[in-house]
């Protein structure tokens, strides 16, 4: 995985880009951009990292990123071996931040989108009936074209604006101090993680990818993640136990052991203390919702 990349991809002769992505997993690499993104996923699963926020994520995840917010979708290991014949979609919209060159939004008919557009710079991840509604008009905007696809992500954005079944991903104060200068030291990170999660994984070897010492290393990456480099792993591994929970019957010491922990009154003392329940009521609130 590579440092945050910081690209556009619209045309500049464009106001916005809608694109339909199937392939056999998403984007790997941990990203920041200038524009606002809507993303959805239609097909996949695995891990998602959005500012200082990492969990599971499945078919419906639906996510509003603001500009800069680095984020990633990074599928499960199973997508990357060519023989499972896995496939992903996803639809994604992006728009820049001066869309329409700001001058609707000054307007009191267009506070909420504002204000909307303004809270994207933590994430905003939407539910329920609300992502169902967005996900329709999504599809719908894919065949359209011209005037026709700016009308629909005005609707888009007042349909989330007005909606109660939203929430910020990020910790309310996350800043982005990621620097394009900087060299390919997080992304290695990250990658090195996301590899060895289920097994051992060593600060030492995480400094020693970075080129740091271990304490300027732990500096460095906590005033990245807003984070201690221990803490980031337990999220990574409690994520990956959501999904277990989530998508199989695997008993809960089979599910700690499965994610790298190597006793199970560490995983669920720290389950519970990230989650607010234990792995069983996770399990059973997940099932009646779904």
């Amino acid at each position: 995985m590579r440092k945050p990349l910081k690209k556009s991809r619209i045309p500049e002769n464009k106001a916005l880009l809608i694109k339909d992505l199937v392939a056999p997993y998403f984007d790997v690499n941990w990203h920041f951009h200038s524009e606002y993104q809507l993303f959805t996923v239609l097909k996949g699963r695995g891990t998602r990292f959005v500012g200082d926020n990492i969990q599971a994520f499945r078919e419906g995840d639906m996510v509003l990123t603001g500009p800069n917010l680095p984020h990633l979708w990074r599928n499960d290991p199973a997508y990357f071996r060519s023989e499972n014949q896995l496939e992903t979609r996803g639809v994604v919209i992006y728009f820049p931040e001066n869309f329409l060159n700001d001058s609707p939004f000054v307007f009191e008919e267009f506070e909420p989108i504002s204000v909307l557009l303004e809270q994207s710079k933590f994430g905003i991840e939407i539910g329920g009936e609300t992502n169902l509604q967005i996900k329709k008009l999504m599809l719908d905007m894919l065949q359209s074209s011209g005037p026709s696809q700016v009308i629909h992500l005005l609707k888009i954005l007042e349909t989330i604006a007005h909606s109660n079944e939203k929430k910020l991903i990020a910790n309310p104060g996350y800043i982005n101090s990621h620097k394009e200068s900087e060299e390919d030291r997080m992304g290695k990170v990250h990658d090195y993680v996301m590899n060895h999660f289920q097994g051992k994984v060593s600060l030492e070897d995480a400094a020693d990818l970075a080129n740091l010492s271990v304490s300027a290393f732990s500096r460095f990456f906590k005033s990245r993640m807003n984070r201690s480099f221990s803490d980031f792993l337990t999220e990574v591994r409690i994520a990956h136990a959501c999904k277990l929970l989530h998508d199989t019957d695997l008993n809960v010491s089979e599910v700690a052991f499965s994610s790298g922990f190597h006793t199970l009154s560490n995983f669920n003392r720290l389950f519970r203390q990230r989650t607010q329940k234990t792995p069983l009521e996770y399990r059973k609130e997940y099932q009646l919702h779904f």
